[in-house]
């Protein structure tokens, strides 16, 4: 049973949610805000998703999810936010997000996201027929979920990983965006395309040298991304 730890301040909202996350079989966690929530992450190990709300007493879905990524990558995050918050939508995916819900949602897509996202987080458990990649200084363990460069670990988030695994798989071949959203993110997958390129953003700034003139993940105009390995 995939355990989920839902942060929402509005207790109607939170326990909307909660009943639709317990009816769809989840274990759930709840907090009301982010100290409450913080604790939680600290205290229980096997967190599959969190599903954080950007606005909450004390400490915001924001510095919530910076404190997660400081020393867990594997948990899934999902950002539940307003839609008039466009800009929160691209800066929860710089600080770690995996996606975001906009508000108001309806049970079905939520449960989507979160399906979606588990695959993601799951995909380690999965026999593959290959199960180690590598290009130049990089290798990536399927088993291991290890993303090394020159043998020095390099931390990724679910989507992240999913990312890397697929262009590593698809070594040289430009991938659309279109192509990297049904892959990773699902073909039922209805949120903004633009995903795609925060998470290009932040994969740059993991493991280039220089992000704004990239060597391995490149752009390919007019066609999407690429990983630049072996001729």
């Amino acid at each position: 049973m995939s355990k989920v730890l839902i942060m929402e301040d509005e207790e109607s909202i939170r326990s909307f949610i909660v009943l639709n996350l317990k009816r769809n079989g989840f274990d759930v966690l709840e907090a009301a805000d982010g100290m409450e929530a913080m604790k939680i992450i600290n205290a229980v190990n096997d967190i599959d998703i969190a599903l954080l709300d950007v606005m909450v007493p004390g400490i915001d879905g924001f510095e919530v999810c910076r404190r997660i990524r400081e020393t867990n990558e594997r948990i899934g995050i999902i950002f539940l936010t307003a839609k008039v918050q466009e800009q929160d939508k691209v800066y929860a995916l710089s600080v770690g997000a995996d996606d975001h819900v906009s508000k108001p949602f309806s049970p079905t897509e939520l449960i989507a996201r979160i399906q979606s996202l588990l695959r993601r987080v799951n995909v380690h458990r999965e026999t593959a027929a290959k199960v180690t990649f590598e290009s130049g200084p990089f290798s990536l363990d399927l088993i291991s979920k290890q993303f090394k460069r020159n043998g020095q670990a390099i931390e990724l988030t679910p989507t992240e990983f999913s990312l890397v695994q697929f262009f590593l798989e698809k070594e040289n071949t430009p991938l659309s965006r279109d192509v990297l959203l049904d892959h990773v993110w699902g073909k039922e997958y209805m949120g903004d395309p633009k995903i795609v390129d925060v998470n290009i953003r932040r994969l740059r700034q993991k493991i280039e040298g220089n992000p704004s003139e990239p060597e391995f993940l490149q752009t390919v105009w007019g066609h999407g991304y690429k990983w630049k390995g072996r001729a």
